[in-house]
């Protein structure tokens, strides 16, 4: 009897430790938003300036374009200091610093001044350089950052780049909801694992068949929800799948059809030890494979765990 007691007291210590793990990394997920209004001399709304959020520690950018009202949001964003760059096209690149703390919200309003307002400015002087002799050569002044438009590039050629960061930022946000459910997803693997030593032995109760079968129930709808949001995250043209994202690929291909498997060989086990029958048949596969599946699945998420 004290053995029996035990053992449910085991698998609750394991879930509470598990999911409180799961709520600590979840809480260091980035929270600071950073957003504000992009206006002209005269205080005009500048719609469509590209607006590039570069953290100063790690030198990740995320970027942002202003809507008609010249308003832009970038959320998801670690704490600490961080150099936001507004571009336009007729303005010149403007920087300034920021700092961003967790869980509050940050605003910053920014004003450029145009390209030609700086070229008549009274007293300006080209910076000391052989170029600045070569007619329409744009300042190389530090006060002032070249935009797209400066180097030649078409407003057409620099709106495909904003929508290519657009899909990156888009692809990079999936992919983080697939690494945190993939780490949920853990804890109730692990209660299935522990919960089918007494689902399948020879003492076994339709309670404990039962407890085995809805913890194996959950672990599959969080699995696909997971593997959902690596699906749809969606792909960059000309990048290469390489190093651990290559494994963590790889790896679904074994944890993947496991995850299929192992629910209808369980089905069929379920039914044979309910109907007091020894189980018997293909329906023997279904601990191996679960346990295979339970490994490749664990194997993927330390493949990247400290990655994306």
């Amino acid at each position: 009897m004290k053995a029996n007691a035990v053992k449910p007291a085991l698998v609750v210590a394991v879930l509470v430790s598990l999911l409180l793990s799961c709520a600590s990394l979840q809480a260091q997920a980035p929270s600071a938003t950073l957003s504000g209004v992009v206006t002209g001399p005269s205080g005009e709304a500048i719609p469509n300036a590209q607006v590039v959020v570069t953290n100063a520690a790690t030198g990740q950018a995320a970027s942002s374009s202003t809507d008609a009202a010249g308003h832009y949001s970038v959320a998801n964003l670690n704490a600490g200091s961080y150099e936001v760059s507004v571009s336009a096209a007729g303005f010149v690149t403007t920087a300034q610093k920021a700092t961003l703390a967790a869980g509050v919200p940050q605003t910053l309003n920014i004003s450029l001044v145009t390209a030609q307002a700086v070229q008549q400015a009274p007293g300006a002087t080209p910076a000391a350089s052989p170029a600045t002799n070569l007619p329409n050569a744009p300042s190389t002044s530090k006060s002032q950052q070249l935009s797209l438009q400066d180097l030649g590039f078409s407003p057409e050629q620099t709106q495909a780049n904003a929508q290519l960061q657009a899909l990156l930022n888009k692809r990079t946000h999936m992919l983080k909801i697939h690494q945190t459910m993939g780490l949920i997803t853990i804890a109730p693997m692990l209660a299935t694992l522990i919960t089918s030593v007494n689902a399948g032995g020879r003492r076994t109760s339709s309670a404990d068949r039962n407890a085995h079968m809805i913890l194996g129930a959950v672990t599959g709808d969080l699995y696909f929800t997971t593997a959902y949001f690596a699906i749809r995250a969606p792909k960059v043209p000309g990048t290469e799948t390489r190093g651990h994202i290559k494994w963590h690929k790889r790896l679904a291909w074994i944890h993947g059809p496991g995850m299929i498997m192992t629910p209808i060989l369980g089905a069929m086990a379920y039914e044979q030890k309910s109907n007091g029958e020894k189980i018997h048949g293909i329906a023997q596969a279904h601990g191996p494979v679960a346990i295979v599946t339970a490994g490749a699945f664990g194997a993927a998420v330390l493949a990247v765990a400290s990655k994306f």
